[in-house]
């Protein structure tokens, strides 16, 4: 079974490279535009885990995160920021709305996926189980 990443990013050009890299090892990608769309998917499609940028239109990353954090169903979804917006503090700040972790853009292929293999417990390096 292909593992499901839900990706809420607001620029398209970032959506399509997210796109590239996680359907190239095997993962299975929704997407969201904004805030609000995420946290719909999140609880419309249950993705394993959930990629969040901070600089959103409307709801931005930071309280679609604690709106996800905050319903049971859903609080057990890792949460990884995936954010230019890396100043001194963001990711104390990102951890404190409840993401599980934090990458600042830009960033290496190989580190970002280590990093949701490792929320996966995808050692394997595919997609699937």
């Amino acid at each position: 079974m292909t593992r499901r990443i839900l990706v809420i990013e607001d620029q398209p050009d970032n959506r399509r490279i997210m796109r590239d890299l996680l359907t190239s090892v095997g993962y299975e990608m929704i997407e969201a535009a904004d805030g609000e769309a995420g946290v719909r998917l999140a609880r419309e499609q249950r993705p394993e885990l959930i990629l969040m940028d901070i600089q959103l239109p409307g709801l931005d990353g930071y309280e679609a995160t604690r709106r996800i954090k905050a319903e049971p169903e859903l609080q057990a979804i890792p949460i990884i920021v995936v954010t230019s917006y890396a100043l001194s503090g963001d990711d104390a700040k990102a951890k404190a709305a409840g993401a599980d972790d934090y990458v600042a853009k830009p960033f290496s292929p190989r580190q970002l996926l280590a990093v949701i293999r490792k929320h996966l417990n995808d050692a394997g390096g595919s997609g699937a189980r």
